[in-house]
């Protein structure tokens, strides 16, 4: 039987099983942020904290994602994912050992941070370039939306349950570890029934760098692409740390404690759940048009949680911020999926999956600034920053027409160009 035009790409086995395979990866991936938040805020009662840990999970995916990205175009995506997931669930297992032994301190989440950024760094590129080889073209745009509905549902139910088991004093922060590194192991025992998602076979073997080379060309020959990149950069890296500091958020600003951080960050996961079924479902044609609308929106969304003073309010404000990024980064990587050809994908999306890792240096001083200007006057300025930086993007795109140049010497593509939308 035919499914809703929504999750179409569902209809292909292979990616079924990636799909069920992610939410298990994504599951843990959100326990664990609301688990390793917690228990830095918990260990410090700094802001700066906060930004410490994610400094530690963006610092290696900076200097390693572009890396990812070739990584994932020469050889088989499957194997590199397997092998990162297991090294990752090998990294929540030592952080519970801590815990239970009560030897835990704030160095060692820096440490776990380091080693999930250098995992995280080479996965995201392959998963997301894994798509393609699982999916025909014509979907593709779809499959990339429905691989990030899978991310936002694990996060309406993930905050709630790390955040009830981390109130139990049987569970705490070491079994919601414990939790995460099952996740890890479930999804990839799901990757044992997928295809190996081997390279294309090259007439002429070329060297890695001559690859991240090749690669930084192919962007620059495409403009709509890059302004795309540069969208992503502004609104991942200065927008997106709000969820770091939601636990401060919760405790500071509306007095509430870890069964609050989850309902918190559940509301804005149910936002995001909606948004990203509506995108997906959503004609394709428009996507220039509603990514950049979708970027501005949420930075007033974002406004409008600084501003909120009590629980009630800033609950609403979190629906349309979760709502609004969701929206947003789900339109992005859907259009750069789109518009990049097959054997590039996983170069581009490393570049594009780049503000992650800005996100987390971001996040330091953001947070050494929100511990002397208050966090609410913090998000208040972020949102600020995300709607005139994507305004100038868009002015900019429209005002040259984003029209292709001719790619430099070296750049064995040049078919398939996207003009201005």
């Amino acid at each position: 039987m035919a499914l809703p035009r929504t999750f179409v790409s569902l209809e292909d086995p292979r990616f079924r099983l990636l799909w069920f395979g992610n939410i298990f990866s994504f599951l843990g991936m959100q326990m664990q942020v609301i688990a390793r938040g917690y228990l830095a805020f918990d260990l410090t009662h700094k802001n700066s904290a906060l930004g410490g840990v994610m400094l530690a999970f963006g610092v290696p995916q900076l200097l390693l994602s572009l890396w990812g990205g070739v990584i994932a175009d020469r050889l088989p995506k499957r194997r590199v994912l397997m092998v990162c997931q297991l090294i990752i669930a090998s990294n929540s297992v030592w952080v519970a050992a801590m815990i239970y032994t009560d030897n835990i301190a704030y160095w060692m989440l820096i440490v776990a941070g380091v080693v999930q950024g250098v995992g995280f760094s080479f996965i995201g590129p392959a998963r997301q370039a894994f798509i393609s080889d699982l999916i025909d073209k014509d979907r593709l745009g779809n499959a990339v939306v429905l691989q990030q509905l899978s991310m936002n549902s694990t996060r309406v139910i993930g905050p709630s349950l790390a955040g009830m088991f981390i109130a139990v004093s049987a569970i705490g922060t070491g079994g919601v570890y414990l939790i995460t590194t099952l996740g890890f192991i479930v999804a990839t025992i799901f990757m044992l029934w997928l295809p190996p998602g081997n390279p294309k076979k090259r007439d002429t073997p070329r060297s890695p760098l001559a690859d991240l080379t090749d690669g930084l060309r192919y962007v620059y020959a495409r403009p709509n692409v890059g302004l795309l990149i540069l969208a992503s950069f502004a609104v991942v890296m200065v927008g997106f740390p709000y969820q770091s500091f939601l636990p401060s958020i919760a405790k500071d600003v509306y007095g509430v404690g870890a069964g609050g951080l989850g309902t918190l960050s559940s509301v804005g996961a149910v936002g995001a759940v909606i948004a990203t079924v509506i995108v997906a479902g959503a004609s394709q044609k428009r996507s220039f048009l509603y990514q950049p609308l979708a970027g501005i929106v949420f930075g007033f969304a974002l406004i409008g949680l600084g501003a909120s003073s009590t629980f009630a309010v800033g609950l609403v404000a979190m629906f349309f911020v979760g709502a609004l990024a969701s929206a947003f980064q789900s339109l992005n990587n859907s259009l750069v999926m789109t518009l990049t050809d097959h054997e590039y994908h996983g170069r581009v999306q490393s570049m594009n999956m780049m503000s992650w890792s800005l996100f987390g240096l971001a996040a330091l001083p953001i947070g050494i600034m929100a511990d002397h200007v208050g966090i609410q006057e913090m998000l208040v300025l972020q949102g600020a920053f995300c709607v005139v930086a994507i305004i100038a993007i868009e002015l900019y795109r429209r005002a040259s027409g984003a029209r292709a140049v001719s790619p430099p010497p070296g750049t064995p593509h040049t078919e398939g160009v996207a003009g201005g939308g």
